[in-house]
């Protein structure tokens, strides 16, 4: 879990050692989607009435070739596909065929009826019930079909979400650092559940509806024609009217539904903002500020919404109001065919029922159309993610894993010629060679954007040197799986990662089968035993959310000791002590000078004066090393490591003047 949560902001490839990292602390975080990421989405808009849905949604650069990559994941299910068809078909048919039947025992009522007038015969009950109950068996059967068929469509959506899902989770630990640079962490994330839910959403409702749709359009014309070719063309004559009065509608309230979706997340996106860093809203008196831009926002979100949902709610009254005029129509045309004997009463009955599923039909292949362009968008999206650029897997490393097994791991480190850079053009690291012995401790410090933290990403396998190479006991880490690479290290950052879960979790994240005692040692060892035991649940202590039920000298006492708890044989310690107050530093201190001896260890350090008993100091400045050697060699050399320990002090020119004199 990140236990720095930021706004959410588009990236720029930057410096990771000028301000934020760009690395593996980057890399960590727990990105969280804001709102007006999610009202961003494709068919974000589905769902909120007729007019909405039949908005042109989000397209895609190639429809046919996105389409072809979704139906390949179809593949597997094309046998379930071709049986949603065909029970899609026949409820369809069955669902059609029951008007005209029904209108055959109207006919037949109305005959009888008029001879019982007449006294010429009797109402023919029996055939009337046998009519009735076939019809009624073609509605059953029609309504378990379509049953079984969205039984079957919501099984193949639901497993290819989970497909999907599991393809871009997979697809994430396989891409480089060097990605997330310039990609928005939210934009992974819209991918994975918006994007990957409108997929889902198309192929559970979609799907069985486009099918049916068509059927159903196919259907109803060829039943009215065979009704009569006269009411047919009346019935005809309403669609365009239809359609002109929903384009004219929708075409005046989409800019509104567009703004209304726009500050929908800009007013979410601002209370987030205000929420979240309240501390400072209330100390620098920014109350009314936030306030007054919180009304703003509001004002153009109502403004906005009632002018949307005003024009979506008179759509269906106006849709009613010419099927009205159409049934009318209809009604005024059958009665003077009826006259002349042109058609039966029973057949107007029929007639009337298939004109409301002629219509129904239009609008709903209009919505897919537009659904259908939305899910291309979103499911391009998934694949150009998918086709993304990805790091050589470990089984494609020269080094095998089984050749490492069991192979102890000296610690001799060397840098040879190495040279690096985030941005082409902008070097970060610049002809760097060093070497350093097992069991050593090394601290590398320098100014922000000297190329620290760099170093020890480019040490970690997170980044490839443009040229040159490291080697960890005269062996290539380029010719190494990177999961072996790492797991000879073990990392302690300035930033607090720490994960959903209890306080044992997290201790054993990096050696999940540790023994209770293993972790009790470690954790002593670490100065966090003693305060985990002073809450009621000890070790199962879940972490909140924001981990705000422990203090952050704690949060940082437990990442030292998941580190201790792995005993890898080397160590890379960031400002590990920076959040900890001056009594717990020393303790941890202490502690560190344990868990270093015989491990090398890589200290990144600001603070000076915890690295005087370092074996080697590393002096980097523009990415290059520009002194080494010990703390007292540096200082009687006067040069730049003496300027940086001596800014460190209050009275650092007098005392720079009596050091370099």
């Amino acid at each position: 879990m990140n236990t720095n949560k930021k706004p959410l902001t588009e990236r720029q490839p930057q410096n990771p050692d000028s301000g934020r990292p760009a690395g593996p602390s980057a890399a960590n975080e727990r990105p969280q989607a804001t709102q007006a990421q999610s009202q961003r989405r494709p068919g974000a808009m589905i769902g909120h009435g007729r007019a909405q849905a039949l908005m042109p949604g989000e397209k895609s650069r190639d429809f046919k070739g996105t389409m072809k990559q979704l139906f390949a994941y179809l593949g597997p299910y094309r046998w379930g596909l071709l049986a949603v068809m065909v029970l899609a078909t026949v409820a369809t048919i069955l669902a059609i065929v029951g008007p005209k039947i029904l209108g055959t025992a109207t006919t037949t009522l109305f005959e009888g009826v008029v001879q019982k007038m007449t006294r010429s015969g009797d109402i023919d009950f029996t055939k009337i019930g046998s009519i009735l109950l076939t019809v009624l068996a073609l509605y059953v059967s029609s309504a378990i079909l379509q049953y079984i068929q969205g039984w079957i469509v919501s099984g193949i959506a639901i497993k290819i979400t989970y497909t999907l899902r599991k393809d871009i989770i997979s697809k994430i630990n396989r891409m480089p650092f060097r990605a997330f640079d310039t990609t928005n962490h939210g934009e992974i994330l819209s991918r994975m559940t918006n994007d990957v839910d409108t997929v889902n959403q198309t192929l559970s409702q979609s799907l069985s509806h486009m099918i049916t749709s068509v059927m159903t359009l196919i259907g109803a014309f060829i039943m009215m024609l065979t009704i009569s070719w006269q009411m047919t063309i009346v019935a005809i004559l309403m669609i365009p009217l239809s359609i002109g009065l929903v384009r004219f509608i929708v075409k005046r309230s989409q800019k509104y539904f567009k703004t209304q979706q726009e500050y929908l997340g800009h007013l979410n996106g601002h209370i987030e903002e205000v929420f979240s860093a309240h501390t400072v809203v209330k100390a620098f008196g920014g109350e009314k500020k936030a306030v007054a831009t919180f009304d703003e926002l509001n004002s153009t979100l109502y403004q906005s919404a009632w002018k949307s949902q005003f024009l979506s709610s008179i759509m269906m009254p106006l849709m009613n109001f010419v099927g009205n005029l159409g049934y009318v129509a209809v009604a005024v045309s059958g009665g003077w065919l009826a006259a002349k004997q042109m058609v039966t009463v029973g057949d107007i009955q029929a007639f009337l029922q298939y004109v409301r599923s002629f219509t129904q039909p239009i609008t709903q292949v209009a919505n897919i159309s537009n659904v259908l362009q939305q899910t291309a968008a979103a499911a391009e999206r998934i694949f150009d993610f998918l086709a993304s650029e990805e790091e050589p897997q470990d089984e494609q490393m020269s080094v095998g894993v089984k050749t490492l097994e069991g192979r102890r791991i000296e610690g001799k480190v060397e840098f040879r010629h190495v040279h690096f850079s985030y941005v082409p053009g902008q070097p970060i690291i610049k002809d760097f060679s060093a070497t350093i012995l097992p069991g050593q401790k090394v601290a590398i410090v320098g100014p922000t954007g000297a190329g620290k933290t760099t170093l020890v990403k480019l040490l970690m396998r997170f980044y490839e040197p443009e040229s040159g190479e490291i080697l960890i006991d005269d062996m290539p880490i380029r010719e190494l799986p990177r999961s072996v690479v790492r797991s000879w290290f073990g990392m302690v950052l300035q930033d607090t990662w720490l994960f959903s879960g209890t306080v044992r979790d997290n201790i054993a994240y990096g050696k999940r089968d540790a023994h209770e005692d293993e972790l009790v040692e470690a954790a002593k060892a670490a100065h966090v035993d003693h305060f985990v035991r002073a809450f009621p649940e000890g070790y199962d202590l879940v972490l909140n959310e924001e981990t705000t039920n422990i203090s952050q000298g704690q949060k940082q006492l437990l990442t030292i000791a998941r580190a201790m708890l792995a005993k890898p044989p080397m160590l890379i310690l960031d400002e590990a002590t920076s959040n900890v107050d001056t009594h717990t530093e020393l303790l941890i201190q202490k502690a560190m000078l344990a868990l270093m001896q015989g491990r090398t260890s890589f200290v990144i350090a600001h603070r000076l004066s915890t690295i005087r008993d370092a074996d080697l100091i590393l002096v980097m400045n523009h990415g290059d090393i520009v002194e080494q050697g010990t703390h007292e060699e540096l200082l009687a050399k006067c040069g730049f490591y003496a300027e940086l320990y001596n800014s460190q002090f209050d009275e650092s020119r007098e005392e720079q003047q009596v050091l370099c004199s």
